[in-house]
């Protein structure tokens, strides 16, 4: 009997152990974002409450974090991020979005009662900002009106994903200041949103940083890597590193009826000792006048060439062979090309995106046109107020002082974006600047909105 008795005891953990084993294929039964969260508490309070009444982008993201919540804290309380969303939201109209798209209404209701402790509500409110929060993001960043010309559609704002827009905000430093600043859109957005509300601001003042706005949100947020950003409306270009400028400069842009365009492109390589390729209407308004008033010794002093195209291998033509009254009255064509040099229109560099426009970045000899407040005085290209700075940002190492060769081509090293808009409005410091309209692109979203 004693040997009976101990072999039993010998035993009972053996069959403890396989009555509290899973039997087979119960664990596969399982659900797969199942989890043994304390019964209550909020991570379990949010798994039931998720259940399958949300997206899969939603669940997946949730189940990625074992249900940790977001918005509130692990008691169910809302959190300084929570109450900024809400306030964000219940503005939406500054965004060109309905704040009735968000049900703010429930969302008060739902924080308002997670703060007196309740913790299903909490759970409700976690989910539900959520799927405030993605939603508002994704509309936010739906580009469907806008004059920017997008060289490449990769550099149009991209609508992310549920999961995305998610994820990137819990991946944040601080939730808080991502919403606070809404770092889903260009570092220049919020400033300027939070001017829409500012009372000191007149009513035509509020409509003109709304329509800045608008072309802001055609810019994507870019947070990592670098990008070049030029206002045509200030003349003024800005060099950005990770989101956030780290120098600028002063521009001479297209004049009012030779409009630097609102577009995007890559900046790929550089230029250095150019030549200036003369457009033909410059060749018509400006060279075929010149030479027929002060005879051919014009093109010489200027070190023009005529050649017969632009081709690399272009023959040159005899000046004397072309009929330039011809030329000035826009009956015959020629193509008219400035020696690099010093005095070169272009300067020592000329920086290239490939685009339609033929737009570019360049050098110039005539820095006295920096000191001028009003800039517009172009032909369409963008003169640089420092072009050896620019280079120097751009490739990493200063501008040669000496090329020999004309037309010397370095690739960089990775292609940077530009971003060119317009803009009468835009933050200042802690102030809004507002300016002229000197292409008239305010009068004309004036003028659409009220047909």
């Amino acid at each position: 009997m004693k040997r009976s008795t101990r072999a039993l005891r010998l035993l009972l953990p053996i069959f403890a152990a396989a009555l509290l084993a899973p039997m087979p294929g119960v664990a596969a039964a399982q659900s797969e974002d199942w989890r043994e969260e304390p019964s209550g508490s909020t991570q379990a309070l949010i798994r039931e409450e998720i259940g399958d009444r949300v997206g899969k982008d939603l669940r997946a993201f949730y189940r990625a974090r074992d249900n940790q919540p977001l918005w509130v804290d692990d008691l169910g309380r809302p959190s300084d991020a929570a109450t900024l969303l809400l306030l964000r939201l219940r503005s939406a109209e500054f965004d060109g979005l309905e704040p009735d798209d968000f049900e703010t209404d429930k969302l008060a209701r739902l924080l308002d009662r997670a703060r007196r402790g309740d913790e299903d509500d909490a759970a409700k409110a976690e989910v539900a900002l959520s799927e405030a929060f993605a939603d508002y993001v994704r509309q936010m960043r739906a580009v469907k009106h806008s004059d920017m010309i997008y060289e490449n559609e990769v550099l149009r704002p991209s609508v992310p994903s549920v999961g995305e827009a998610l994820e990137t905000a819990a991946r944040a430093e601080s939730l808080e200041q991502y919403v606070a600043e809404m770092r889903w859109m260009h570092p220049l957005y919020a400033p300027m949103r939070e001017a829409m509300s500012n009372p000191r601001f007149s009513e035509s003042e509020r409509q003109q940083i709304w329509r800045n706005l608008d072309r802001i949100r055609a810019i994507p947020a870019i947070p990592e890597g670098r990008h070049v950003l030029v206002d045509a409306a200030g003349a003024r270009l800005w060099m950005y590193e990770d989101g956030r400028p780290v120098d600028s400069m002063k521009v001479v842009v297209g004049k009012p009826d030779l409009q630097t365009p609102i577009m995007s492109g890559y900046i790929r390589h550089a230029i250095l000792n150019p030549y200036w390729n003369i457009p033909n209407d410059l060749v018509q308004t400006t060279i075929a006048p010149n030479v027929i008033e002060r005879g051919l010794s014009y093109l010489k002093q200027g070190r023009y060439e005529v050649l017969a195209d632009w081709r690399e291998d272009a023959p040159t033509l005899d000046p004397k062979e072309i009929d330039w009254h011809a030329v000035r009255e826009g009956l015959a064509s020629v193509h008219v090309r400035q020696l690099p040099g010093g005095d070169n229109f272009m300067g020592k560099v000329k920086f290239e995106f490939p685009n339609p426009q033929g737009i570019y970045l360049h050098d110039t000899p005539d820095k006295h046109l920096m000191n001028l407040k009003e800039r517009q005085l172009s032909s369409g290209c963008v003169r640089l107020e420092d072009a050896e700075r620019m280079h120097r940002w751009l490739m990493g190492k200063p501008l040669p002082s000496k090329v020999k060769d004309a037309e010397q081509l370095v690739k960089l090293s990775q292609p940077v974006p530009i971003y060119i808009t317009y803009l009468t409005a835009s933050p200042d410091g802690t102030a809004i600047a507002f300016r002229d309209d000197p292409y008239g692109l305010d009068e004309d979203v004036r003028l659409a909105a009220a047909d």
